[in-house]
């Protein structure tokens, strides 16, 4: 039914709005299916997923997939991230226009240093928040978005250090009005997005690609992990990971640093594959497949 993007700097209240918009919505007649996709929804830690380039690319695809899986036209997608770069808002946006859903974006707007004292201020309690050089990082490379680009329109703004954020906020309940309003021949403020061709018949197949290529790694890791546990450091033979797959043999007992290591290696290394050959693996055996074939390489005669 919607895509609603929230936007704004580190620690400027985004994941509040995003919880008092889904209350919103889900006190309506329409009694709508709201779900938020965030970083916490998925197991991924701020400062890991931002810590250098790479990371946060492989974080954007992982939440991009999600939402190209999770999108439809009955329910409402709300991302709660960063979603800091407009290239990345692009990428979302068509998205929602290859599902031919409504689509907007809620800003929080809030002045760089109001933001630094209240990540400040959650660090000091103990609470979520960025290192300080992540945080200057994030701000720094922030891109703000325009209504004036389709795929920051249509825009609804939120000051929360200057009026606070309130289910009952301007900006949310227009933005509810939006969304949930009925469309008919006669209604020219809402826009539903029409699918391409083009969108209709390729999906970022890539970024299928990427989830299930991080997610089926991880899975592997963590079972030579438990296997390392059980055999007390002893060499690993054998170790299965299923009907199909391919056994695991280490000679060696493996530290988690090394075998993290491995594994940044091998998606980096398959991703440069990808560009001048074949796509990288889009289902999870697939990968797990080429992994443990690489470990077994990597591993096998140390």
């Amino acid at each position: 039914m919607a895509l609603v993007v929230i936007c704004g700097q580190p620690c400027s209240g985004k994941s509040t709005a995003a919880l008092f918009l889904s209350e919103a919505l889900k006190d309506t007649e329409s009694k709508l299916t709201v779900r938020i996709i965030d970083e916490t929804s998925l197991h991924l830690d701020r400062n890991q997923s931002y810590a250098n380039m790479t990371a946060e690319k492989n974080l954007r695809g992982v939440l991009r997939s999600e939402v190209d899986r999770s999108v439809s036209k009955d329910n409402i997608i709300i991302v709660d991230s960063l979603n800091s770069i407009k290239g990345y808002r692009y990428e979302l946006w068509c998205l929602a226009r290859a599902s031919g859903i409504r689509y907007c974006v809620l800003y929080c707007d809030v002045e760089e240093t109001h933001c630094r004292k209240w990540n400040e201020e959650r660090m000091e309690k103990g609470e979520a928040s960025y290192n300080e050089v992540i945080f200057e990082d994030l701000v720094r490379r922030f891109e703000k978005p325009d209504k004036r680009n389709r795929w920051d329109s249509p825009l609804f703004e939120l000051w929360p250090y200057k009026d606070g954020i309130e289910k009952s906020a301007s900006a949310i309940l227009d933005a509810v009005s939006y969304l949930t309003k009925k469309v008919d021949s006669k209604t020219h403020d809402v826009k539903v997005l029409q699918p391409t061709i083009a969108t209709q018949n390729a999906r970022f197949s890539e970024a299928n690609s990427l989830y299930e290529l991080d997610r089926a790694t991880q899975e592997v890791t963590n079972a030579i992990v438990e296997a390392q546990s059980q055999a007390l450091g002893g060499p690993l033979n054998g170790v299965s990971l299923g009907y199909g797959l391919p056994t695991i043999n280490v000679s060696r007992s493996v530290g988690l640093p090394e075998l993290r290591r491995l594994r940044r290696t091998f998606i980096k290394l398959t991703g440069q594959t990808s560009l001048s050959g074949p796509p990288p693996p889009s289902d999870a055996d697939s990968a797990k497949r080429m992994f443990v074939d690489y470990l077994n390489r990597e591993l096998g005669t140390a």
